[in-house]
């Protein structure tokens, strides 16, 4: 095993230099000029004008107000999808009603359909209520997520009954039961579903492209498409809107990691 660990440390600095090599490249592109992005032989150091690209992308798309809007959307969507999610799945996991397996089904049987398929629905929906080119048109399709309530019922389902029961004996309501008690001990499979719902509202292109008219409305990753001329595209600015795009996802990922990962075990559970 000791003649291997050369040859394993070599195998592990390949892996990392090819999983960070983009993200480094990636960082000293957007400090250049846009002449400079492609050159041969690649300048791979970083270079002086950060501060040019971040004033051409204000100009350009309106960089503060973007991520203002797409902050918004998504924080309100994270919010609201965790909350829609824990309600069913407490309800799925801990209370016997009739019809509770085949509406389980057909929740289930949500998740094979594309998202794709549910554009025009969608659009026809909010034409109807008007709200078309509105924070509401991009916060609402997200707030119902089947996949979020199947993991909750999930890790809900491995708490034992006698610990819900005793705080019901102490007086406790359902309310209270579930602030108290399901939400403190689920906390990781939360911040898991929290970090999933996050990162897909952040990086959501399609539907805010369709659904939203003014350039002030516009996401973050919907503004960075405009950025890509017919004729010329500065693709030093495209790199450093996309370098800010993955930022707050990779600092929330660092934060909640120990979280997530005992989320998902902890999802992944059964009886």
């Amino acid at each position: 095993m000791e003649s291997r660990g050369p040859l394993f440390t070599l195998l592990l600095a390949g892996a990392f230099a090819l999983c960070v090599g983009p993200f480094y490249w990636l960082a000293v592109a957007a400090t250049q000029e846009d002449k400079d992005v492609f050159s041969w032989p690649p300048k791979l150091l970083p270079g002086g004008h950060l501060v040019e690209n971040l004033r051409g992308l204000e100009d350009s798309i309106g960089l503060t107000r973007v991520l203002l809007n797409t902050l918004l959307v998504a924080g309100i969507q994270t919010i609201g999808a965790v909350a829609v999610s824990v309600l069913p799945g407490y309800a799925f996991a801990k209370f016997e009603f009739r019809g509770r397996n085949l509406f389980f089904v057909l929740l289930l049987s949500t998740l094979v359909i594309p998202d794709t398929v549910m554009l025009i629905p969608i659009f026809q929906m909010m034409m109807e209520l008007g709200l078309i080119d509105s924070y509401q048109s991009i916060i609402l399709p997200g707030l119902v997520t089947p996949f979020g309530i199947f993991l909750m019922r999930q890790a809900l389902r491995s708490m034992t009954d006698e610990l819900l029961d005793a705080a019901r004996i102490d007086g406790a309501g359902e309310l209270r039961v579930l602030w108290r008690i399901v939400i403190t001990v689920n906390r990781p499979v939360i911040a898991a579903l929290a970090l999933f719902v996050f990162l897909g509202s952040w990086n959501q292109f399609v539907w805010p492209l369709i659904a939203l008219r003014s350039p002030e409305m516009y996401t973050l990753p919907v503004a960075t498409a405009t950025l890509q001329g017919l004729s010329t595209t500065n693709y030093a600015q495209v790199l450093l809107a996309a370098g800010i795009a993955a930022i707050p996802v990779m600092a929330l990922f660092l934060v909640l990691q120990r979280q997530f990962i005992s989320g998902l075990l902890a999802g992944a559970t059964k009886e």
